[in-house]
């Protein structure tokens, strides 16, 4: 069984004296900003300055310093720019200021486990990475409850690496709902997995060839969106409150019977194997090096498949659908 901490297990007052840079004030960084600010905890953010983040860092209070000037001045610092900045931004503007006794900290693993960023010895490096979006990671908070979060320690040069990770996972509410123990390997090999083969890449796909094969047969596109495509969240929904048994006893025995008799003629052992030959990819640090590479090179086959998945049918039906059902515009 997975090792689950509680508030009880973590103290605030290690982080007590101490000041806590946030890199970046996007959605996650914004989040775990005002989180941490409001739990006593003495906070500094960093953001590129004429920002659309910029501006909300300022309105929220903040007064947004460059990466360096943030780096200099903390003792904690949390890197919440997208994975692949994230190297040139602690090689560049970090690096230099994180001295023995600092603690850098992650909330998603990929720079680490892929050996983009090479911490000096000397420091802390740890993990702890909410399970859910930062807005929602704010809202729990506001609430008096909190986000599941992953704990992981990669380096403890102090000795005292996990308490520090617990007293800022603490301060933002993750151990009002619990911490669980992972290693940064683990959590950053099974969340690129999870991205590609199922709630990304898989869920995508599976939607387009369901559409394409009703269409192809001659349903209408319009009818052929609800049933693949706008439905799913009715039953996605019903997965995470009540799991895919629940699920299951929440629809028509009808689609229940389809789901257990049929679903296993989508998902077939060829599936599996593919999905077998993703993990070794990505363990294997290929999927990482040809991420990295795309990005140097300035994402030609990134732009290309995006704009290839722009162009597919179903996404013109679904602009022109989604303007009958004016509850799901922002």
């Amino acid at each position: 069984m997975a090792k689950i901490y509680y508030d009880n297990d973590a103290d605030l007052n290690v982080l007590k004296g101490k000041k806590v840079a946030v890199i970046g004030y996007g959605i996650q960084g914004r989040g775990q900003s005002l989180n941490l600010r409001d739990s006593g905890i003495d906070v500094i953010v960093s953001e590129l300055a004429g920002t659309p983040n910029y501006e909300q860092a300022k309105k929220d209070g903040f007064n947004p310093v460059p990466v360096e000037e943030a780096a200099n001045q903390a003792d904690v610092v949390q890197i919440l720019t997208q994975d692949h900045v994230q190297a040139k931004v602690y090689r560049d503007n970090i690096a230099k200021y994180m001295t023995k006794g600092k603690t850098l900290i992650f909330s998603h693993g990929f720079n680490i486990r892929f050996k983009q960023i090479k911490p000096s010895k000397k420091i802390d490096v740890v993990m702890i990475a909410p399970k859910g979006p930062g807005a929602l990671v704010r809202k729990m908070y506001e609430e008096g409850k909190g986000v599941p979060c992953l704990v992981a320690i990669f380096q403890d040069a102090s000795g005292n690496a996990l308490k520090t990770a617990l007293a800022y996972a603490k301060g933002i509410g993750g151990t009002r709902a619990g911490v669980i123990q992972t290693t940064f390997e683990e959590e950053t090999e099974t969340d690129l997995f999870g991205e590609q083969a199922v709630l990304c890449g898989g869920v995508s796909e599976l939607i387009k060839a369901g559409f394409d094969t009703l269409v192809g047969a001659g349903y209408q596109p319009e009818i052929a969106y609800f049933e693949v495509l706008h439905e799913l969240k009715l039953i996605t929904d019903l997965i995470q409150e009540r799991g895919i048994s629940g699920m299951r006893r929440g629809v028509s025995n009808t689609a229940c019977y389809g789901d257990i008799s049929r679903g296993p003629r989508i998902i077939t052992e060829r599936t599996r194997k593919e999905m077998q030959k993703l993990l070794k990819e990505i363990k294997s640090g290929k999927f990482a090096r040809e991420w990295i590479r795309e990005n140097e090179e300035g994402r030609p086959n990134f732009n290309k498949l995006l704009k290839e998945g722009d162009e597919h049918q179903i996404e013109k039906v679904g602009q022109s659908l989604r303007k009958m059902m004016p509850w799901m515009a922002k």
